[in-house]
């Protein structure tokens, strides 16, 4: 009996599944080269069905030939695969934000940090210096989209990442060797670094899927999304190793991590030349030869004639229906309705409080009873938590729907800090009940990474999504925009005002947390309808009807019948998860 591994054609795409049976009549394909492997070939070794064809090695009976030259050709065109590289770059920079998320969670507890700003740790001023970056993001957003638009992705891309690493500068030399106007360059540096990460937040989910068209659109936001929390974990480990190994009281605690982000913007610079620019963005701008070039890059040079002509066929199509911000900001404009379903998005998810969460971690832990060091190694694990729960989010967002995950995410949240509320109380008057800060800290932090989690699941990706699948391609990049302008500001209340609600609230700030989770939760479910699995043109119907028949609420139009994930309908379905985000429609 024997064993083999199979690369089987299904429905276009590769998969691998395992045979057992006799060798006789079982025919896999070389996992090393891709070409097919003789029946002979299909002995059991680590599981791997190894090509002996002659174009590699001589055949030789009854032994394994590994073909390296199979494999390193395999290897090759791995690397030199352009989207691979888009994907690879575009969730490297996404990891942007959340490196900073990380690294200011400990920064505003070091000591010397808060001597050199010149502020006490209750200070308000400590969360207007990290708030402020999120109000360069927004207008980073805008300023970027333009550039984008006028200059082309690729420039746009570069201004965004040399920007970051501008501000990254500034943060990191403010009070370096002097005192006076060290605050003024660290707000400086906060704003400018915003501007950066802002525009890249806006542009490179633009860019990314005008060059990758393949894969459901769900997942692979969800992928790119879960290196952020790749980001964050990276800049809270370097954090707290720098803090356990220096101290609290060393300057250089608080700034090696924030010079070590400077690796991002640096390699992605030097990286960013070997990328093509949007051919979209090449054909609107009637660059047909560049356009051309870089779809030769992407698909080779058998598609990318064809490409080309349904690119071209696309803009003529948009060319006569120019949508601009105020028809998207006016309740008169006709995308009104799809705007507030995109900002409703980013304000609900940021009443979810895990923008909070992410930048305050140890101090979050700090009011279910724990001491500061061991805060501080309990987000660590929050935090680790978080990135491989995650994973669950692109399994299941194209199987449940993004809606479903997003309502049952807040309701569970909700619940989650309504019982972290007693919790928090009983621990802040743990001597009074005569119980065991360790009795009520567990279940805590339990009850904590698990509401960390159904963020990460229902609402982290998902409200970046929804935009990409509810605007026509001529106002998807100004949607993008207008959806990190609303995050930045969001998140820039969020952020000021909860080191205010640590120092006045205390616990009673989980109960805040429980009714703004409330809120959104029920927003989403009565106002913002399933989009996965449905195509452009599906989506754009709902709009049309709500305004046909005078109401928002998902469950009235159609009778309810975007409350989920379409069943059994001819064209929907896999096809319209399958869509391009932002390539053009009809492409």
């Amino acid at each position: 009996m024997y064993y083999a591994v199979v690369r089987r054609e299904i429905g276009g795409a590769k998969r691998l599944g395992r045979v057992q049976g006799q060798t006789q009549g079982i025919l896999g394909r070389c996992l090393l080269c891709i070409s097919l492997a003789p029946p002979a070939a299909a002995k059991r070794q680590v599981g791997w069905v190894i090509c002996l064809e002659k174009v590699h090695q001589p055949r030789t009976p009854n032994k394994l030939v590994v073909c390296w030259t199979g494999k390193m050709d395999y290897i090759k065109n791995v690397i030199k695969d352009k989207k691979s590289e888009v994907v690879l770059f575009s969730s490297t920079a996404i990891a942007l934000y959340g490196y900073d998320q990380g690294m200011m969670s400990l920064i505003n507890t070091n000591y010397d940090y808060l001597d050199t700003m010149g502020i006490a740790e209750e200070d308000p001023l400590v969360g207007v210096i990290v708030s402020v970056y999120y109000l360069g993001c927004a207008v980073g957003a805008v300023l970027a989209s333009y550039i984008g638009d006028v200059r082309g992705r690729r420039a746009s891309i570069f201004a965004c990442l040399a920007v970051t690493s501008l501000g990254n500068l500034l943060m990191f030399i403010a009070g370096l060797g002097f005192s006076r106007g060290a605050m003024t360059l660290m707000f400086m540096g906060r704003i400018v670094m915003g501007l950066g990460v802002g525009g890249i937040d806006a542009v490179i989910p633009t860019y990314s899927s005008e060059l990758n068209e393949e894969g459901g659109r769900g997942r692979a936001l969800a992928q790119e999304f879960q290196s952020n929390i790749f980001g964050l974990n990276m800049a809270f480990a370097i954090n707290l190793a720098v803090t356990n190994g220096l101290g609290k009281e060393n300057q250089w605690a608080w700034r090696i991590p924030i010079i070590a982000m400077q690796v991002y913007p640096v390699l992605l610079l030097s990286f960013i030349y070997r990328l093509p620019e949007s051919p979209r963005w090449c054909i609107f701008h009637d660059r047909e030869d560049d356009a051309h070039t870089a779809l030769v890059d992407i698909y080779g040079e058998d598609m990318a004639s064809e490409k080309l002509d349904d690119l071209k066929k696309a803009h003529d199509e948009e060319s006569a229906h120019s949508i601009g911000y105020s028809d998207m900001i006016f309740p008169s404009g006709q995308q009104f309705h799809e705007t507030i379903v995109t900002v409703m998005g980013q304000v609900n998810q940021a009443l979810t409080g895990y923008g909070a969460v992410s930048v305050y971690g140890p101090q979050i832990f700090g009011l279910l009873g724990f001491d500061v060091s061991t805060a501080e190694y309990l987000t660590q694990g929050n935090y680790i938590s978080y990135f491989f729960l995650m994973t669950f989010a692109w399994l299941y967002i194209e199987h449940v729907g993004r809606r479903f995950l997003m309502v049952t995410g807040a309701f569970g949240i909700a619940i989650c800090f309504g019982i972290l509320t007693i919790l928090g109380g009983l621990a802040m008057n743990s001597d009074r009940f005569g119980i065991s800060n360790l009795t009520v800290a567990i279940p805590g932090s339990i009850v904590l990474y698990v509401a960390t989690g159904l963020f990460g699941i229902g609402w982290l990706s998902e409200v970046w999504l929804i935009p990409t699948e509810i605007f026509p391609s001529t106002s998807r990049a100004q949607g993008a925009a207008i959806s990190v302008v609303i995050w930045g500001i969001a998140n820039f209340a969020v952020t000021l005002l909860t080191p205010i609600g640590f120092n006045n609230l205390n616990y009673w700030l989980f109960l805040v947390l429980a009714v703004t989770n409330l809120f959104a939760g029920w927003w989403t479910w009565a106002y913002s309808p399933e989009t996965g699995g449905r195509s452009f043109e599906a989506n754009q119907a709902f709009f049309a009807d709500s305004k046909e028949q005078n109401t928002w609420l998902v469950t009235r139009v159609n009778k309810g019948e975007f409350r989920h994930l379409p069943r059994g309908k001819e064209g929907d379905g896999v096809d319209g998860e399958r869509q391009p985000l932002l390539a053009a429609d009809g492409a």
